[in-house]
């Protein structure tokens, strides 16, 4: 991803990030003129999806339960039989 330097168009560089959330991020940003120095914060959000996930939530299930201890994915095995 390219920034630039909203005050001289230069390139500038991400120094930081911190992510509030799955879908916003606040990029800390410094440009590399040193003429201009300008640092400043811009903001990355999720806008829309243009294709959807091939992962349904059958299949992140099924890798969350992989992650289980075996003693573990017994119990849900047979708490599942019971409905």
């Amino acid at each position: 991803m390219r920034i630039l330097c909203p005050e001289c168009g230069g390139k500038s560089c991400i120094q930081k990030s911190n992510r509030v959330s799955l879908s916003y991020s606040d990029l800390y940003c410094s440009c590399r003129d040193p003429e201009c120095g300008h640092s400043f914060v811009m903001n990355l959000t999720f806008s829309h999806t243009l294709s959807p996930s091939a992962k349904t939530s059958s299949q992140l299930a099924f890798e969350l339960l992989k992650t289980l201890a075996p003693n573990q994915q017994q119990e849900l095995k047979q708490q599942l039989s019971m409905l």
